[in-house]
């Protein structure tokens, strides 16, 4: 087994051509509740992973051991990608698009950023760790809002442009207008927390 990355949460192995997810236990918690917790983890990112359809396939969920064992997607990164990509606009209209259609689902990413997508045909949503069900817009607005803090931390250079294409892909959400009201509403928020901050 090789480790492909280690995270806060969770250890990624690379195995036989499959991908298995170790939740990891954290010492300081205490050990009744972490194991709660790691199991409720553990299955909640299993069910999300099978309700979206653009994710690695699950082939089993071992909540005694924390683990997923899943579909190895074997792309390039977005956010490794993206910056040159000559089709950057359709890319990202794509993206807006499969965030659309999850949203619609009622599942929220909870960290939507091009680390946690990958390009092989389409776009793989991976990681949903995060993750959770919501019918609420104020969650589907706070994702595209982590989504846009994302792209200007790391494709700074054209962040605007590429945020505004995902919004075009995301007009296929059934609450695009409610969505987007409520995004200004939350974006408001971010720049008077950042103002009274300095």
């Amino acid at each position: 087994m090789k480790i492909i990355k280690r995270a806060a949460e969770a250890v990624i192995y690379l195995a036989g051509g499959r991908v298995i997810k170790e939740r990891i236990s954290k010492g300081y918690r205490i050990k009744h509740i972490d194991g709660k917790l790691r199991k409720f983890r553990t299955r909640r990112e299993a069910n999300l992973l099978n309700k979206v359809e653009n994710s690695p396939k699950v082939f089993s969920v071992d909540d005694k051991e924390m683990k997923i064992e899943m579909e190895f997607i074997d792309g390039k990164l977005i956010k490794d990608i993206l910056d040159d990509a000559k089709n950057r606009d359709e890319l990202l209209k794509e993206i807006g698009a499969s965030i659309a259609r999850m949203h619609d689902s009622s599942i929220i990413h909870g960290d939507l950023t091009t680390s946690n997508m990958i390009l092989n045909g389409r776009v793989y949503f991976i990681d949903f760790g995060l993750g959770f069900i919501s019918h609420k817009i104020e969650d589907k607005a706070v994702d595209l809002h982590l989504l846009r803090q994302a792209l200007e931390s790391k494709h700074y250079n054209h962040f605007e442009n590429s945020f505004r294409s995902i919004l075009d892909g995301y007009k296929l959400s059934r609450n695009y207008a409610e969505v987007l009201d409520r995004l200004k509403k939350v974006e408001k928020r971010g720049r008077y927390k950042r103002k009274n901050d300095k």
